[in-house]
């Protein structure tokens, strides 16, 4: 059987289906293998010559994920509308991939070369990813095929390349998952075992990856408190002091622990301490209770205008002693762009009623810990900001020494968006080589180490804190130092092979002269 003559409305199906599979790879089910499956249905569904189908058949397997992956937004807004247009524009991306797989194939350098086509596909789909990430408005992290693999063995390979590494990884395998199923039904056994053997090694290859979990600059004890909310959605956050007293109280707890330092989330205060008295005094006792400094998330709101929302360091008698500010401002979620605009379209883009505005320092803070003698650096990673591979990369380069990922998934009630964000968690964790508490006003919370083991799990909607000691590291992952460099490899490489295609196109065949035409035949009378 021939890919290239599937007929249209069975390869429409077949992206449905492999699309909504795909999702099924991520948390809460796990089953990361399918990522695998989903891939290469994608591959068999665009088999056909016909980039504009392509384009349709693509941006339906993306749909089909989409929906259920960010169902979560749904939740957040109370409506079905922003969920439905967010599925559809992500899932239009993975359209853009299907055109650009099906000019790419066109050239001479990927003609009748199955490994060279399996690498392409990879490649491309990269650059997708990659555009994905960036634009438009900062771009949307969320579903990329790397952060499926948390539970997988490929997971170690972050350390060598980052998450887009496991994302080529898994589009590889799958592209070979979907050359065999081709040589399956020609009965071709040398590529069905040569596609099976290489796929298999994919699979095993990461066991192979070193990842050392040694301290290098010495133990930290660290406290963590998730404070929890009354009651979950749009209005968590109607009582501000009742969020802050949760929080407090959950530090008061850990009073005779010892700790080195206690670490609250994303709007563990909604009241700024830096204005606010009695905010101040509540969270100075706290500190001074637990004799050790807090890094706090709150939100700042400057005389200018707009908002900041910012980690603190707060050390009991003196305050704020050193502060970041997110860097990426969820669009539609933390600000509004061309706010009048989108007005027209719903007004309920005046639920956020003051923008977000954008921090512009790495995401470090120091914090004297009196036991080390000295101050550590920690990288605060605040929410959305963890699936940014450049905002993490730059954290770690100026000298992070372990990750605090504050994160508010109150909104989100009991969806799988929080489980879907701490599985990035545990791959930054590999990908950095630093060991990661990520802590939530509701859950789930974890500690990773620096080989992405879990060593610590809170409940989902549960005031909780706990302690533990986290090793801090100064060293460098192949991954930290490359960069976002070999992504730009992809990117320009794929780049190429589409311009390559397209001119392949439009250049006629050498040596093939025109038909010549039939003489018609004379009439009778």
């Amino acid at each position: 059987m021939n890919l290239a003559h599937i007929p249209r409305p069975l390869t429409l199906i077949i992206a449905v289906v492999s699309g909504f599979l795909t999702d099924w790879a991520f948390p809460d089910r796990n089953m990361w293998a399918l990522a695998f499956v989903g891939i290469a249905g994608l591959w068999i569904a665009t088999s056909r010559d016909a980039p504009g189908w392509n384009v349709l058949v693509g941006s339906a397997w993306g749909i089909a994920f989409f929906l259920p992956h960010v169902q979560w937004a749904q939740y957040a807004v109370g409506g079905n509308l922003p969920w439905i247009a967010l599925s559809i524009f992500e899932g239009l991306y993975i359209g853009l991939f299907a055109w650009a797989w099906s000019m790419a194939r066109r050239s001479r350098v990927l003609a009748r070369r199955p490994l060279g086509q399996v690498l392409a596909f990879a490649a491309l789909w990269i650059a997708v990813e990659y555009v994905r990430m960036v634009f438009p408005f900062g771009g949307f992290p969320w579903g990329r095929l790397g952060f499926s693999q948390s539970d997988s063995p490929l997971a170690r390979l972050a350390w060598l390349g980052g998450v887009p590494l496991l994302s080529f990884t898994v589009a590889l395998a799958g592209a070979l998952l979907a050359v065999f199923i081709r040589a399956m039904l020609r009965m071709n056994l040398v590529a069905m075992g040569a596609s099976a053997l290489a796929c298999s090694l994919l699979v095993v290859v990461g066991w192979l990856v070193p990842l050392d979990t040694q301290a290098q600059q010495g133990n930290l004890l660290v406290g963590a408190v998730q404070g929890n909310v009354s009651e979950p959605g749009l209005g968590a956050f109607a009582n501000r002091q009742e969020v802050l007293n949760n929080h407090v109280n959950g530090t008061l707890a850990l009073e005779d622990s010892g700790v080195d330092v206690v670490v609250w989330p994303e709007n563990g205060t909604d009241i700024d301490p830096q204005v606010d008295a009695g905010a101040a005094r509540l969270i100075d006792d706290a500190a001074q209770a637990v004799k050790a400094p807090l890094l706090l998330g709150a939100q700042e709101y400057p005389d200018s205008g707009g908002r900041y929302n910012v980690s603190l360091v707060w050390e009991a008698g003196q305050g704020v002693t050193d502060r970041y500010a997110k860097q990426h401002p969820v669009p539609f979620g933390e600000y509004i762009p061309y706010r009048e605009f989108f007005r027209s379209l719903s007004p309920a883009v005046d639920m956020i009623s003051t923008d977000m505005l954008p921090g512009n320092k790495s995401a470090v803070v120091d914090i004297p810990i009196s036991r080390l003698e000295r101050d550590v650096t920690l990288s605060p990673i605040i929410c959305f900001e963890v699936g940014y591979d450049d905002l993490i990369y730059d954290a770690v380069k100026n000298g992070g020494e372990a990750l605090v990922v504050q994160t508010n998934n109150a909104s989100f009630g009991p969806t799988n968006e929080s489980t879907q964000q701490l599985a990035m968690s545990r791959i930054r964790a590999i990908e950095t080589g630093r060991a990661v508490v990520h802590i939530s006003t509701v859950g789930v919370s974890a500690v990773y180490t620096p080989n992405g083991v879990e060593r610590e799990r809170t409940g989902h909607f549960t005031a909780e804190q706990f302690t533990q000691q986290i090793a801090l590291r100064d060293s460098l992952t192949p991954a930290v130092w490359l960069g976002v460099y070999p992504t730009w490899v992809a990117v320009g490489v794929s780049a190429i092979l589409i311009a390559a295609g397209i001119m392949n196109r439009q250049v006629k065949p050498r040596g093939v002269r025109p038909s010549a035409p039939r003489a018609s035949r004379p009439r009778k009378a």
